[in-house]
């Protein structure tokens, strides 16, 4: 029991202490105004900075798997250089139609020439 309380007083400690050094700052900025917008913007900067760092190291480990995926292929099958480019041009097409959702079953499909359902 005492654990719990000594937890919630320390929470509540900390956070009377946020807010008063939060306080105090917005109090001895030169223009009031612009304290909190200077906060926000550097909160949300950050918050930014973050999410782009993930979304960069996710897409660098599809593209290994990717690089991965492509030299398998390669090496198991003969490729037109011609025929390669024909299809990189109907992948673009087909990707755009469908706005950028392309499965491995619509892979499937669209080379078996199955009708869309």
């Amino acid at each position: 029991m005492t654990t719990q309380t000594s937890r919630q007083s320390l929470s509540k400690s900390e956070f009377i202490e946020k807010a008063t050094l939060f306080y105090a700052g917005y109090l001895s900025a030169e223009d009031n105004k612009t304290y909190l917008p200077n906060i926000v913007t550097s909160t949300l900067k950050s918050i930014v900075a973050e999410s782009d760092h993930r979304q960069n190291r996710m897409i660098f480990k599809l593209a290994v798997e990717m690089a991965v995926m492509m030299n398998v292929v390669a090496a198991n099958n003969s490729i037109n250089p011609v025929s390669l480019e024909r299809l990189r041009g109907e992948c673009v097409k087909e990707v755009k139609r469908l706005n950028g959702s392309f499965s491995f079953d619509d892979a499937v499909s669209w080379q078996k020439g199955w009708e869309e359902s």
